[in-house]
């Protein structure tokens, strides 16, 4: 069971960019890392623009924004680029880094589901906060608060 005050695990998943991404080579900034469900859905999207909306804020207290969610690398690009999204979207289509974070569920025993959750990591790579009540239109904001 992940918890605050642990390490946050790490993964290694390809980016929009095409490049493949490590939690751990962002030690020395914090991060927020956000799971979502689905790219261009209501709420994801709702949540993505809030994050865009404050990204200079939280960039400029040396923090980076990560998304990841299921979705392939073609339907995270045009996401991206449809909302002019400044941060990196990752794709996790084998749930690894899911599992890792423990939100992936599972509905009548086979179909999987990545739950929204948001992870705000320090600069050493631990966990300060968990969110997994995330109300999407505030997100952001409560993030920044918290920075």
């Amino acid at each position: 069971m992940l918890n605050e005050g642990m390490d946050a695990p790490n993964f290694s998943l390809r980016c929009t960019n095409g490049n493949f991404h490590n939690l751990s080579e962002f030690l020395g900034k914090k991060v927020v890392l956000y799971f979502y469900p689905k790219d261009e859905t209501s709420n994801c999207t709702t949540e993505a623009c809030g994050f865009r909306d404050d990204y200079k804020e939280i960039r400029n207290k040396n923090t980076v924004i990560i998304g990841i969610s299921p979705d392939p690398l073609i339907s995270h690009i045009g996401f991206k680029q449809r909302h002019n999204l400044p941060f990196m979207l990752l794709s996790d289509s084998e749930f690894k880094a899911a599992k890792k974070y423990e939100i992936l569920k599972s509905f009548l025993g086979f179909k999987k589901k990545v739950m929204r959750a948001t992870f705000l990591i320090d600069e050493r790579g631990k966990i300060i906060k968990i969110f997994s009540d995330v109300n999407v239109s505030s997100h952001s904001k409560e993030i920044l608060n918290l920075l």
